[in-house]
């Protein structure tokens, strides 16, 4: 046994001496769509796979859409008789489940740094990036900021409904970026903020956003960017189960409410030397330029993963803090990567387009790369938006129009790989005629 598996041994030992109670394990791996699939092993398996056993799944639950549907994505799915895959289990996200009904644990897995590595798994394709980036002496520390809306439990016709005050039961009493929204929901807030903490999770602020029963939250900082996205997609999974139990809806959907704010994903990100140097730093923070050139280049190939889905889109719409063009600027929140004023040794850029409803590890993937052709390809940017409001670059504000601008993009197809970007192309260009397939009460008011 190596000393991997040893200390991989080890850690679930000694779970298994802390939680005797606990006698089933989630192993959960992120999908293209950002959702969880997996199985429920026995805690003794978990032990032999950690000794050497082999763990395989399905190799094409990668790939499957938003609702769990099978494409058919070149040969893969119908025609190549659904292979399993090897998966590895992830050190240090052996956890307790606190938010089912009964004692339960959760590990994720993956294919990276397996024998046959899935080239379209999120992880895989941030790993070939890290890896790329790692080759070339650069080093990224990256952190994330989530925006989410807790909603009443019950749908009104589908619909969501605000979430009822605990003190007042009124669900127009929301108290709009004031403190007093943070004491009034704190039991599921801080159930949240505790069960991330037991998870592993590196969670720091709470805010109350703009929109009603709208928050955020942060993470620290991290220089393993795989790492910084697991917090990210577990935090999610977590949320909503919470959530759950307290009596509410939690969604990250990009544009819940048409008249009230999205939600985002905000992605801090700097860059070092193998001597621990901030790159941004260099030629007096001309790199920096060059970096923010390099996202804004790529930004418009680049929004089916920024922006995943049709609702995605909507949040484009001119509400406060939501670029509408592919722009920059110094402290400035209504661009689409921000510089947030920083000392030296923290420079970093701030990019705020993509949605919450975006894979985490695909967002990195996404814009490490970006980072990496910007400073590979040296140029000024744009005018940032502190010299001129009009300035910006237009990207496409619907999904077909978007796959099509990445599927033929050869640098994307070159720093995030061939394979997967026809993959997710075609995942994405199914999912939204899988969604045209259902006829609205607009479309019959409108047309019958």
């Amino acid at each position: 046994m190596n000393q991997d598996n040893a200390d991989l041994l080890n850690e679930i030992q000694q779970f298994q001496q802390a939680n005797p109670e606990i006698e089933f394990v989630d192993l959960i791996c992120l999908d293209i769509p950002g959702h969880f699939y997996g199985k429920r092993y026995p805690m003794d398996m978990l032990v032999k796979i950690a000794k050497g056993s082999v763990l395989k799944l399905p190799k094409n639950c990668t790939l499957l859409g938003v609702q769990g549907g099978v494409y058919p994505i070149g040969d893969y799915s119908l025609n190549d008789g659904d292979p399993d895959a090897p998966r590895r289990l992830i050190p240090g996200t052996l956890k307790p489940v606190t938010w089912e009904n009964k004692p339960l644990a959760q590990m994720l897995i993956t294919s990276d740094n397996t024998d046959a590595p899935i080239e379209f798994e999120p992880r895989q394709v941030l790993s070939e990036v890290t890896q790329r980036l790692t080759h070339k002496g650069l080093h990224p520390v990256v952190a994330f900021e989530l925006e989410f809306y807790l909603f009443d439990k019950q749908l009104n016709q589908g619909k969501p409904q605000f979430p009822r005050d605990p003190l007042s039961d009124d669900a127009d009493d929301q108290a709009n970026m004031h403190i007093e929204r943070l004491s009034r929901f704190s039991n599921v807030l801080d159930d949240i903020a505790a069960t991330a903490k037991l998870q592993g999770i590196d969670a720091t602020i709470i805010t109350a956003e703009l929109g009603p029963g709208q928050f955020e939250i942060n993470f620290n900082h991290h220089n393993d960017p795989h790492v910084a996205a697991d917090w990210a997609a577990m935090f999610i999974r977590l949320t909503r189960g919470v959530a759950l139990k307290h009596g509410y809806r939690a969604s990250f959907m990009a544009k819940p409410y048409l008249e009230h704010p999205g939600n985002g994903m905000h992605t801090h990100i700097s860059v070092y030397d193998d001597y621990g140097n901030n790159v941004l730093l260099n030629n007096n923070q001309q790199a920096l330029r060059h970096a923010v050139n390099g996202c804004l280049t790529l930004l418009p190939s680049l929004m089916p993963i920024f922006a995943p889905n049709l609702n995605s889109y909507r949040r484009f719409n001119g509400v406060v803090n939501t670029a509408q063009l592919a722009s920059w600027g110094f402290e400035d929140r209504d661009a689409s990567v921000r510089i947030p004023e920083s000392n030296d040794k923290n420079l970093r850029l701030e990019i705020r387009l993509p949605g919450a409803d975006a894979n985490p590890y695909l967002t990195l993937a996404a814009l490490l790369s970006s980072i990496e052709y910007g400073l590979e390809n040296p140029q000024e940017p744009i005018a940032p938006l502190n010299d001129n409001r009009d300035s910006g670059i237009e990207f496409a504000k619907d999904v077909l129009q978007a796959v099509q601008h990445m599927a033929s993009h050869e640098v994307i197809q070159c720093a995030l790989g061939k394979e997967f970007v026809f993959v997710y192309c075609e995942n994405k260009r199914l999912d939204y005629l899988q969604f045209m397939q259902d006829i609205s009460e607009r479309e019959y008011r409108w047309y019958l």
